[in-house]
């Protein structure tokens, strides 16, 4: 049975485009999938925390060395690792927010990148045949061509990071001028119409 786990970023709710393609996503997903699981993760729900001492702490205390407070400190981060490794496919949804992705995004890969859970103590990625779609919702556009395309720094560092822990099939579905749709220039269904064929290559 497969397992997919999508994770999503946007605070917008029904007006965010990221989270309308998702939707568009798990629907084909499931379709494809009659069996599978899906597994939902909202950062928005989450409670993230930034980096601390206390967690750098037990972070870099041995398992079996670590106290009550240690263990608590790293609870959400061992389910949340936990989550990556125990799925088949992973779907990472998010907005582009000044060239980059959000930060909640980013707690979460600092949450995720663990050292002897899904990082082995000698840098190799232990999150083995896992697959990966990252969904990204930009009010620009950032393809070849564009002028700005040496900008694409969420797309390019979604990749690195991902790799390191281990997935190398990625594949990466740029929702470019999503900002059409907040001028009103785009339906949201026809704006997620445009993106159909690119999702559906993804799971299939």
């Amino acid at each position: 049975m497969p397992k997919l786990l999508v994770v999503e970023t946007s605070p917008r709710g029904e007006g965010s485009v990221s989270r309308n393609l998702t939707a568009r996503f798990v629907e084909r997903w499931s379709a494809a999938h009659s069996a599978g699981e899906v597994t939902n993760r909202d950062l928005t729900e989450t409670p993230l925390e930034f980096v601390t001492a206390p967690w750098l702490q037990a972070y870099f205390t041995p398992p079996d060395q670590q106290t009550a407070d240690m263990q608590d400190a790293l609870a959400l981060s061992d389910t949340l690792a936990k989550e990556v490794l125990d799925a088949d496919e992973i779907l990472v949804a998010t907005p582009i927010y000044n060239y980059n992705i959000p930060a909640l995004l980013k707690a979460w890969i600092d949450h995720i990148v663990r050292k002897g859970m899904t990082l082995g103590f000698d840098g190799k990625g232990l999150v083995s045949n896992t697959k990966a779609t990252v969904l990204f919702a930009s009010g620009g556009a950032y393809g070849p061509g564009s002028p700005i395309a040496d900008r694409a720094v969420a797309q390019q560092y979604m990749r690195v990071v991902l790799g390191a822990i281990g997935i190398e099939d990625v594949i990466i579905i740029a929702g470019e001028n999503a900002k059409l749709v907040d001028m009103g220039e785009t339906a949201m269904e026809a704006f997620v119409d445009t993106m159909t064929p690119a999702i559906e290559a993804a799971v299939s």
